[in-house]
């Protein structure tokens, strides 16, 4: 399940996309903010304790500890950068801002490439944190939906949206299995669970926010945000 729930997800989006290209963009923005907050749940509540429980009894002597500490801090800050760099490119279709004038005849490299990294490293915790499948799958899915109408809109050719998919569909699944089989990564897991940890951060209160219009909360929005809280929670 931890590799089929986020490839089904963006499939599904995508299908959604291609075949009803939806055009109510508040039940979008809806199911945006339940899953930025499920996602922003997930890392506070299970991803953060859990990397820094590693470092603290990983390590003898409150020094050391400290210093081990404050490095996660570091790696969590890279991630947050990270994601701000990775987001000049893709123009913020993490987080389903996506809107240009301009046609698309080829396959939009620099928006593909910098999507495919963070999928592929928000998959990299997945293999000890299965749970995060289910918060990527929901995050990924209203993304996909967003992706492929805006692909549709610019006139990118049919051929070119179904490879964008299925690749971005196939890097978080591949994300978690290269985390488990080298064991270079493995031996790195807790730094690299730091940085996506900064990427979800910073993608799940953005998420948040730019799911409301004008920066207004109404009821809909955080009965969303809550359940999304609460999920995330007991989960």
């Amino acid at each position: 399940m931890t590799y089929i729930f986020p490839l089904v997800s963006v499939l599904l989006g995508a299908f959604i996309g291609l075949v009803f290209q939806p055009k109510n963009k508040k039940n979008l923005k809806l199911l945006l903010a339940f899953s930025g907050a499920f996602l922003l749940s997930i890392t506070v509540m299970h991803l953060l304790p859990e990397v820094y429980h590693t470092v603290l009894h990983n390590h003898d002597g409150a020094n050391h500890s400290h210093a081990e500490g404050y490095r996660v801090g570091l790696f969590i800050m890279v991630g947050i950068l990270f994601q701000i760099v990775l987001e000049f490119f893709s123009k913020g279709a993490e987080h389903g801002h996506v809107h240009t004038h301009d046609k698309m005849n080829a396959l939009p490299w620099t928006l593909f490439i910098s999507l495919c990294l963070h999928a592929l490293l928000e998959g990299m915790p997945v293999s000890h944190h299965h749970n995060l499948a289910i918060g990527i799958a929901i995050h990924h899915l209203p993304i996909a939906v967003i992706l492929t109408t805006f692909f549709i809109n610019a006139g990118l050719a049919k051929k070119w949206i179904i490879l964008f998919m299925v690749a971005f569909a196939m890097m978080t699944p591949f994300g978690t299995l290269i985390s488990e089989k080298l064991d270079f990564l493995t031996h790195y897991y807790t730094e690299i669970s730091a940085i996506v940890i900064g990427i979800l951060f910073h993608i799940s209160s953005t998420i948040i926010f730019e799911s409301s219009e004008n920066h207004k909360f109404n009821v809909a929005k955080i009965s969303a945000i809550v359940l999304g809280i609460l999920l995330g929670y007991l989960i």
